[in-house]
């Protein structure tokens, strides 16, 4: 029952992204919302990725230097493992699990109450693709916001760990040579591509999630709160499969 239940659901959602990746009626209607999305899913999101980002970078680097760092290693070994956590996993698919509670649950709300105040009727008697009109723009916006967050993420990281080299717990000249030293540019690069794909993951699930709500504000929330568990689900999946691929 579970899993015919599964294929269904798999199945309404393929059909919606079938109708969300056609072509807008309006461009000029399309790039408006483009841009208030990039704004409110992407901008307003800067604030707490920077936040974190500074601290877990911080914490990363003092825990490693004391409880791994030992004489019988280089002392450059806490900078090293700092940058190879942010770059690999934090600032990437850890990242993109906060903003899945954070973006997730507002893309699932909006639309789902969009739903139970037939707004979303009202668009399809009108003849619009509703589907297109209110979920595309959102996909497109986090899509192109989301590798930009990454970037400020590992910067704000290494940034922390500077502060923590500022206050003595290791010397500045130790963790810029552990930071510099075998560099893979590659890391960079598949950081980002992995951050695209949870980008996608986020805001179609949410917004399949909030677009097929059936009931009132309570069922709404409930929405909500699947689109966050679904994401976040789907985002451990993949990183297993990325990390594979990409490595």
């Amino acid at each position: 029952m579970f899993l015919i239940k599964s294929i269904t659901k798999f199945g309404k959602y393929l059909c919606l992204m079938q109708r969300v990746m056609s072509l807008p009626e309006r461009w000029r209607m399309f790039f408006k919302q483009y841009i208030k999305e990039m704004s409110t899913l992407g901008v307003d999101s800067i604030g707490i990725v920077l936040l974190i980002s500074f601290f877990i970078g911080a914490v990363i680097c003092i825990q490693i230097k004391l409880n791994i760092a030992s004489s019988w290693m280089p002392t450059m070994v806490t900078g090293y493992t700092t940058r190879e956590i942010m770059l690999l996993e934090f600032s990437s698919s850890i990242m993109c699990l906060i903003l899945a509670g954070k973006v997730g649950s507002n893309i699932a709300s909006e639309i789902g109450t969009m739903r139970v105040t037939q707004q979303i009727d009202a668009l399809e008697i009108m003849g619009i693709n509703s589907a297109s009109f209110i979920i595309l723009p959102k996909i497109a916006g986090l899509v192109t916001m989301i590798p930009m967050l990454v970037i400020f993420s590992i910067v704000f990281g290494l940034v922390g760990a500077y502060t923590t080299a500022c206050a003595g717990v290791i010397s500045v000249e130790d963790l810029t040579v552990g930071i510099q030293y075998d560099f893979n540019q590659w890391y960079v690069f598949a950081s980002i591509i992995k951050s695209i794909v949870f980008a996608f993951i986020i805001s179609s699930v949410s917004s399949f999630h909030g677009y097929f709500v059936e009931g009132g504000s309570f069922d709404v929330g409930k929405a909500s709160t699947n689109a966050v568990v679904s994401s976040s689900m789907l985002i451990l999946f993949a990183d297993i499969f990325l990390t594979q691929l990409l490595a």
